[in-house]
C-alpha cells in the first residue's frame, strides 16, 4: 500500500524558530520543459506539473523548486529572461502558475522559483532601451556598457572571457550606423549583465521578488548568486589553466546559469584566487536587502543561492543570519564515491554552515551535471559541462552505476539538514548517452563543435507509465529531446509499489527521515576503517560500504536498505539504517 504522507501545516504557516520548514526541507526540482506535456507538443509546461504534484506529494518531498519558466527566447534554457513577471507561453500562462503554486499548497508543498539576477537576455525591453537610448543615458546605465580600447574602440575593454567561450565583451552598432560601445556578458552575448551599481536595478528586483511573493510562492533558487558585482574599474583577469573542470586551479566555467569560482585542489581551508567578476563583498548587500523584501511576507520565504564558491568556509558567508537561508553545498556533490573524502565533506560542511547558524544542503544530481546513477561510477575524467556521449570511455555497467547511486542517495538522506533531489533520480535514471547528434540542443555542443556533449543527457523528459512513445511524458509520441528505449524499465508505474525498486527506496527512505528526525540529528561517528562510514543520528545508525569486501552489519534491526542484503552482512556499494 503506498503511503500519502499527510502535510502537518499549512505551507505558509510560520515555524518554531530553529525549526523553520527550510532547515530540514526535500526540494525537488522540476525541469518544466522535462517533467510533463499536457498538450502534446514535446515541451513540458506548467498545466502538466499541475497535473503530476499528488506524484511529489506521495514520493515525501516538502517542496518543489520550478527551473525557469518566465517569458524567455530560450537561448540558453531560460535563463535568459525576457520578462521577469510573466510566464513563457511555451509553459502557459500567469493563472496556470497561480492553479500551480494553489495546488502545491493543498498538497501541502511549498514552491521555490528560480531568480536570474545577473543578467537578462537581450530581447529584454530594458536592453532594447539601452540600445536605443545611445552612450551616457540612464537606459545605457542599466547594464555596464563601456567604451573599447585601442585607437579607434576597436578593443574590447578588458580581457575578460565568457563563461561559454570567447571574449565576454561584443561591441554593438550605434542607431546612426557607427560602430559603438562594448556591452559585458559573462554568459552568451544575448545575456547581458546588469549594472548592480545602479540604484534602478536594485529597485526593478525589489519589484519583482514582491511581484511573486504577493503570489503566494515561498522563496527563490538565485542563479549565480556569487555574481552581479563586479571589482571596480574591470581590471583585467587571466584564469588558471585546465579550464572546464570542477576540481583544483580552473578556469571559471558553468553549466547553464552557473558559474564557478577558481578553486585550489588540495587546500581546502585556503582562499583561492578571486576573480574580478565573482564573490565580491558586495553581493552579501544585495542579499541584505533581499532578506529584509521576504520579511515583509508571512511563511519564513527563503533565498537559496547558487554560489559556486570555495572553500566552504568563503560560502558560508551567503547564509549569515540576515542573507540567504541556504546555499547548495556543489563541494558535496563533487566528491568522489570515497568513504574518506566524503567523511571529511561532511564534517566540514556540518561544522562551517553550523557556524553561522545555517542548515548545511546536500545534492547530487542536478540540470547541469551528469546524473548520479551514471557519474559516481564512471571511470576517467567526467570534467564539469563536458558531459558524456557515445564516445566517452569509462562508461559503467548501469546497474552497477544504479546500485552506488542508490547507496549515495541513502546516506545522503541521513544526514542533518536539507536535501535536493533532481526530478527522475527516485526512478532510478541515468544519464542518456546515446543521443543522436542532431537531436542535442545544449550551447556546449554547437558551441564547442561537437567536442562536448553538454548537459543534455541530464535534462531528457522523465517517464512515467507504459510503453507508448514518451511514456506517459505527454498525450503524444512527442518529445523535445529523444528518450532512450531502455526507460520503458525506469516508468514510475513500473517500480509504484513495488519492493525493492528505486521509487520505494526514496519512499521509504523519505517516509523514515522524517519518521526519525534525522534532519536535525546530531551525527556521531564510529571507527568504521577507509572503506566504510558508519555513523549515528539519533535512534538511526547508518552504514555504508564503499569496498569491495561484506562487511558485518552493527547491531540493530534493518529500517532501510539501498540494495539486497547478505544476512548480516552489508555488500559492496551499498547502505543500510538500523535502529
Amino acid at each position: 500500500m503506498i503511503r500519502i504522507p499527510t502535510p502537518t501545516s499549512s505551507p505558509l504557516s510560520p515555524s518554531t524558530p530553529g525549526r523553520e520548514w527550510w532547515r530540514s526541507a526535500v526540494i525537488y526540482q522540476v525541469y518544466p520543459r522535462s517533467f510533463a506535456d499536457s498538450d502534446g507538443d514535446g515541451i513540458g509546461d506548467l498545466p502538466g506539473i499541475t497535473h503530476r504534484l499528488p506524484a511529489l506529494r506521495e514520493l515525501g518531498v516538502d517542496a518543489v523548486w520550478l527551473s525557469p519558466f518566465q517569458t524567455s527566447p530560450q537561448r540558453d534554457a531560460g535563463y535568459d529572461v525576457a520578462d521577469y513577471c510573466d510566464v513563457d507561453p511555451r509553459f502557459g500562462t500567469l493563472a496556470d502558475f497561480d492553479a500551480l503554486l494553489g495546488t502545491a499548497h493543498e498538497l501541502g508543498l511549498r514552491v521555490i522559483i528560480d531568480l536570474v539576477p545577473n543578467h537578462s537576455s537581450s530581447d529584454h525591453v530594458w536592453f532594447q532601451e539601452a540600445l536605443a537610448a545611445g552612450p551616457g543615458s540612464p537606459e545605457r546605465a542599466r547594464y555596464i556598457f563601456r567604451d573599447g580600447t585601442g585607437a579607434d574602440g576597436e578593443l574590447p575593454p578588458n580581457n575578460w572571457e565568457s563563461i561559454f567561450g570567447g571574449a565576454a565583451w561584443t561591441r554593438i552598432t550605434e542607431a546612426d550606423g557607427r560602430p559603438g560601445q562594448w556591452y559585458l556578458h559573462l554568459f552568451d552575448k544575448s545575456q547581458p549583465d546588469l549594472d548592480w551599481e545602479n540604484p534602478w536595478v536594485w529597485e526593478q528586483f525589489r519589484g519583482i521578488l514582491r511581484f511573486w511573493l504577493d503570489r503566494g510562492v515561498d522563496g527563490f533558487r538565485v542563479d549565480v548568486a556569487h555574481g552581479m558585482i563586479k571589482e571596480k574599474g574591470l581590471p583585467d583577469y587571466t584564469p588558471p589553466a585546465h579550464a572546464g573542470s570542477m576540481g583544483g586551479g580552473q578556469v571559471p566555467t558553468t553549466t547553464g546559469g552557473i558559474a564557478l569560482e577558481p578553486q585550489i585542489a588540495g587546500h581546502a581551508g585556503d582562499e583561492p584566487a578571486t576573480p574580478p567578476y565573482f564573490a565580491q563583498d558586495g553581493v552579501h548587500a544585495i542579499y541584505r536587502d533581499w532578506h529584509t523584501v521576504l520579511e515583509e511576507y508571512e511563511g519564513d520565504r527563503v533565498l537559496c543561492g547558487e554560489a559556486w564558491v570555495e572553500p566552504l568556509e568563503k560560502l558560508a558567508r551567503w547564509v549569515r543570519p540576515d542573507e540567504m537561508q541556504q546555499t547548495f553545498n556543489f563541494g558535496y556533490l563533487e566528491t568522489p564515491w570515497d568513504a574518506v573524502a566524503l567523511r571529511t565533506v561532511i564534517d566540514r560542511s556540518i561544522s562551517v554552515f553550523g557556524s553561522v547558524g545555517a542548515p548545511s544542503t546536500w545534492v547530487l544530481s542536478n540540470h547541469d551535471v551528469v546524473r548520479h546513477a551514471t557519474r559516481l561510477a564512471l571511470e576517467g575524467e567526467n570534467l564539469q559541462g563536458h558531459g558524456i556521449g557515445p564516445n566517452s570511455t569509462g562508461i559503467p555497467d548501469p546497474q552497477f552505476a544504479l546500485r552506488r547511486a542508490r547507496a549515495a542517495t541513502a546516506l545522503m538522506l541521513a544526514l542533518p539538514g536539507s536535501a535536493y533531489l533532481y526530478q527522475g533520480e527516485e526512478l532510478g535514471l541515468p544519464e542518456a548517452i546515446d543521443l543522436p547528434d542532431e537531436a542535442r540542443q545544449d550551447p556546449t555542443w554547437f558551441r564547442t563543435n561537437g567536442e562536448r556533449y553538454g548537459r543534455d543527457g541530464c535534462r531528457v523528459p522523465i517517464p512515467w507509465e507504459g510503453t507508448d512513445p514518451s511514456y506517459g511524458f505527454g498525450p503524444t509520441a512527442a518529445s523535445w529531446l529523444p528518450q532512450p528505449a531502455s526507460w520503458a524499465s525506469y516508468t514510475r508505474s513500473s517500480q509504484r509499489g513495488v519492493p525493492g525498486s528505486t521509487l520505494s527506496m526514496y519512499q521509504d527512505a523519505l517516509a523514515a527521515r522524517r519518521e526519525h528526525d534525522l534532519a536535525f540529528g546530531e551525527l556521531e561517528w564510529a571507527n568504521a576503517g577507509e572503506d566504510a562510514l558508519l555513523f549515528r543520528s539519533g535512534a538511526v545508525t547508518v552504514a555504508v560500504n564503499f569496498g569491495k569486501a561484506p562487511l558485518e552489519l552493527p547491531a540493530g534491526a534493518v529500517i532501510l536498505a539501498s540494495g539486497p542484503l547478505e544476512g548480516r552482512l552489508l555488500p559492496r556499494d551499498t547502505t543500510a539504517w538500523l535502529i
